[in-house]
């Protein structure tokens, strides 16, 4: 499946076009971060911020090809944000990886010590914000940081930003399925979109 639009300009996309905005994907928030102003594609008349869908699709693949250069059981997903719970865990578990959600223990990768201690070689946060905690530990260890980033967010400590609504729930599910679709290729586990066969459903959060 692949797309094009005026917004994405000519480069084929993961997925065609009208998906990204039907799950609200490029629905950014009212505030913008200074770091993030080359993500935003314009600001609407409600002062939404709207994000650059193309940016998106190029980082899913950058972000899916970085992913797959580590060893699946030593990949940590992290969101503490309703939304993106399910999908986190669904993402994770697609190649092997874990997930924390939910509240993020503090020294979780910090105190060997703790019972739910936890060494992973790079994490996946859905919310710089809402995840700062298990963010700050993973720049005390050294480990790289993708991250999935809202208008608002700020990139600092952030080593792969994708930029995307990570607030709402269609968005977080289409987000880390795509995220899922293309480590799975990047690791040669299928060599087609069709092999791949959870649907986005799948990955959203229940009502």
């Amino acid at each position: 499946m692949e797309g094009t639009t005026s917004m994405a300009g000519d480069a084929p996309l993961l997925v065609p076009e009208d998906l990204y905005l039907t799950s609200g994907v490029h629905i950014g928030t009212q505030q913008k971060s200074a770091d993030m102003r080359p993500f935003i594609f314009k600001v609407r008349n409600d002062g939404l911020y709207v994000l650059d869908i193309k940016a998106t699709d190029q980082r899913i693949r950058t972000a899916a090809q970085f992913i797959s250069r580590f060893d699946p059981t030593k990949v940590l997903v992290v969101c503490q944000r309703q939304y993106g719970q399910r999908p986190a865990k669904v993402f994770a578990g697609t190649f092997g990886g874990s997930a924390i959600v939910g509240r993020f223990v503090p020294g979780t990768l910090t105190n060997p010590n703790l019972d739910g201690f936890f060494e992973p070689d790079i994490i996946v946060v859905t919310d710089p914000s809402a995840d700062q905690q298990a963010l700050r530990e993973a720049v005390n260890i050294g480990i790289p940081v993708v991250a999935l980033v809202d208008a608002n967010n700020e990139l600092k400590y952030v080593d792969l930003a994708i930029p995307a609504n990570n607030k709402g729930r269609r968005s977080l599910a289409l987000v880390y399925w795509l995220l899922a679709r293309e480590v799975l290729k990047a690791r040669s586990l299928i060599t087609k979109d069709e092999e791949f066969k959870p649907q986005v459903e799948e990955f959203e959060a229940t009502l």
